[in-house]
């Protein structure tokens, strides 16, 4: 049965996205089926897994109204084991059309529950907001995996996302669990950057990954490219950086 992992935080700019089209690579590489949902409507892991994401008729927008099935909006990428269900910016309107829906909190859940023994891990990249789009990923989610950025604001908004966290699973998920918080960004010439380590780790203890995503040219340049990691570059220290997490979550889960 496959393991369906949110990866949010409200906070833009943190690696969310990044992580998402990473992270899928990477299990699609160490031989796991991948399924990554957009469900940001900026559609970023759209475009940065290489789908123009104007020619996107099927995707999250569609599968939340139940228009479509979840199988009509599967895209296949070029990376292994990886498929995509995409995101168009139409999906800024969801929210308003689902606000006076029955159990509007549970459209995700519902659309993707066939699927789910297809694949071995489900990935949603979920938008920087806790607007209806990220409860419907909490909801639909076995675990959160929450990035966390190397820089002074780090921990600002945490103690938000782990309230929103902890009423999902009082009210709509109690079997929701934290995957676990990543560091990301980090530079280790940077002492704002070890600082952060050290409270993250000290404050949240074995809830923090092993793996840190360091900062790296590459794995910025990749999204441009509409490439992971993986494929652009998979000698760079991001494309490590992104094995060894998916190794870790693999570990984690036999």
């Amino acid at each position: 049965m496959g393991k369906i992992i949110a990866i949010a935080n409200q906070k833009g700019g943190v690696g969310k996205t990044t992580t998402s089209i990473n992270l899928a690579a990477s299990l699609g590489v160490l031989e796991k089926k991948v399924l990554l949902i957009d469900a940001d409507p900026q559609a970023n892991a759209t475009s940065g897994i290489g789908i123009d994401v104007e020619t996107v008729e099927i995707g999250t927008y569609q599968l939340l109204e139940h228009s479509n099935s979840a199988r009509e909006a599967i895209v296949k990428t070029e990376t292994p084991n990886l498929d995509i269900i995409p995101a168009h910016i139409d999906l800024v309107a969801i929210e308003i059309e689902l606000v006076d829906k029955d159990a509007r909190e549970y459209m995700l859940k519902n659309a993707i529950n066939k699927i789910k023994n297809d694949y071995d891990y489900i990935l949603i990249d979920c938008a920087p907001s806790l607007g209806l789009l990220t409860l419907n990923a909490l909801t639909a989610a076995d675990a959160v995996i929450i990035p966390i950025q190397c820089e002074y604001f780090a921990l600002e908004g945490l103690g938000k996302l782990l309230n929103t966290i902890k009423s999902v699973q009082k009210i709509h998920n109690p079997e929701l669990d934290i995957e676990g918080l990543l560091l990301t960004m980090y530079d280790s010439r940077l002492r704002l950057s070890n600082q952060v380590v050290e409270e993250v780790q000290k404050h949240f203890n074995n809830m923090v990954f092993q793996t840190i995503i360091q900062r790296n040219v590459r794995l910025s340049e990749a999204p441009s490219y509409g490439e992971s990691i993986i494929n652009y570059d998979a000698s760079s220290k991001g494309a490590t950086n992104y094995l060894s997490l998916a190794k870790e979550i693999i570990n984690k889960n036999s």
